[in-house]
């Protein structure tokens, strides 16, 4: 218990509502904290394709396009290269291959060369 000063009066009874309201602050100020940074722990990320399919890039063209796995590309499409295949929106391959395409040689080009 201490004594209030001056007065030697005991104030343990009022500072309890004082660590009350010094832990709802500190409890808002965690939520608050949170929702400014956006839960980064919590990121979203979505994936270039569904379960069950593959990407596909456009021959001559930076679009692409999901496949059914275990069946092959439609005409106008080939499988990304090896090693080079984007799996979410964002990735370090998506990014490559919106200035890159494939030739009818299956070669990696600049996509302005296809125009």
């Amino acid at each position: 218990m201490r004594l209030h000063r001056g007065t030697g009066r005991a104030t343990a009874a009022a500072s309890r509502p004082v660590k009350a309201r010094v832990g709802a602050a500190a409890l808002a100020g965690a939520a608050a904290l949170a929702a400014l940074t956006g839960c980064s722990g919590l990121e979203y990320r979505e994936g270039i394709c569904s379960a069950g399919e593959y990407p596909a890039l456009s021959v001559g063209g930076t679009g692409s396009a999901c496949f059914p796995d275990g069946a092959e590309p439609e005409a106008g499409f080939a499988r990304y290269p090896d090693g080079k295949v984007p799996q979410e929106v964002g990735d370090e391959w998506d990014v490559y291959w919106d200035t890159r395409t494939l030739d009818d040689n299956g070669d990696i080009i600049a996509a302005s060369d296809t125009n």
